[in-house]
């Protein structure tokens, strides 16, 4: 048996081989992540007499070229959770910090758990896709939390609560009522300096425009809000220039967020656990897509302490001889 640790960075991985023993079938040595480095491990690693077991750690995305490539070549490669590798054989005074030794330490955890080691499995392009969109979806959208953030805090200065008139949501172009009327009347004063007559009928042309709904008593309550309140900025070039900018980059977000919200969902559609996960109450068509994403095929989950179990969460537990806590909080 030979256990192969891989300790993977960002463009590099440091490897070493052992046998049960502290046999050293081969040294650390360095290999940097391109085709031809690869292929010559995996060559390598074929020409060693007896089964190879390969183990490096799960570390952000930096490992998943290495496994996709070794997996192909039909080597046995498990990934395992980091903190598993940094609590394991810690009984040394010494705390040597290297490359080399941490190889060293990954393979001498694949002999120590050589029969409980899981094989990594290729997920298939399209769960590699989706659970990519979902990172960019999860990015625009804490983007656009900010961009939102950003044009509320000008208007504060020229028409203080206008982000609050509609509560509608964001149409599938990313458009939004409330941006759309901070558009038009940027202002306190591109109101008040109507009559209200006047302002109802610009207001109903405006709703007509752009498709929304209109509603006398909502026109009237925001004239008569208006006229109450006191802007700090003037109503100049240069404040509608501020504004403008603002909503304009708003809407770009806006709209890619919608548009990877679609795709997501129409990539999730292709999967056989959809109309499993679909069905569960409480998930739409844009939190379904986001679980697949990051949770995989639900259907490998027999139980539903499986699921629990994955996501790593342990019923808390406080007992020392004859003590026995009762109520504790699950740790994770």
């Amino acid at each position: 048996m030979n256990a192969v640790g891989i300790d993977v960075s960002k463009s590099k991985s440091v490897i070493a081989i052992l046998r049960p023993y502290g046999e050293i079938v081969s040294p650390p040595f360095e290999i940097k992540h391109i085709s031809g480095n690869i292929q010559s491990l995996i060559e390598q690693i074929k020409s060693i007499d007896g089964e190879s077991r390969i183990v490096m750690e799960h570390t952000g995305r930096y490992y998943e070229p290495l496994a996709h490539e070794l997996s192909q070549a039909n080597l046995f490669v498990s990934d395992i959770n980091p903190k598993l590798i940094k609590d394991f054989g810690d009984n040394s005074l010494r705390k040597v910090k290297s490359d080399k030794a941490d190889a060293i330490k990954i393979a001498r955890y694949a002999l120590d758990s050589w029969t409980d080691l899981k094989q990594y499995g290729l997920m298939d392009k399209i769960r590699n896709q989706l659970k990519s969109m979902n990172r960019q979806f999860t990015f625009y959208t804490k983007h656009k939390t900010s961009m939102k953030n950003n044009l509320i805090g000008i208007l504060d200065q020229t028409y203080t609560g206008a982000n609050t008139y509609f509560d509608s949501i964001a149409r599938n172009d990313g458009s939004q009522k409330w941006v759309d009327f901070a558009a038009t009347y940027w202002h306190v004063d591109c109101v008040r300096k109507m009559s209200l007559n006047a302002f109802l009928d610009h207001y109903q042309k405006w709703c007509k425009r752009k498709k929304y709904n209109f509603s006398k008593a909502k026109a009237e309550k925001i004239y008569g809000t208006a006229k109450e309140l006191i802007p700090v900025l003037p109503k100049n070039d240069l404040t509608k220039l501020l504004i403008k900018q603002a909503i304009e980059q708003l809407n770009i977000v806006s709209k890619t967020v919608e548009e990877l919200r679609s795709l997501m969902n129409e990539t999730a559609s292709k999967l056989p656990e959809y109309p499993v996960v679909m069905a569960k109450k409480g998930v739409g068509k844009s939190l379904g897509p986001q679980l697949m994403a990051e949770i995989g095929d639900v259907t490998r989950f027999t139980h539903k302490g499986a699921i629990t179990a994955f996501a790593g969460v342990d019923p808390g537990m406080n007992q020392s001889g004859t003590y026995d806590q009762k109520s504790i909080h699950a740790s994770k």
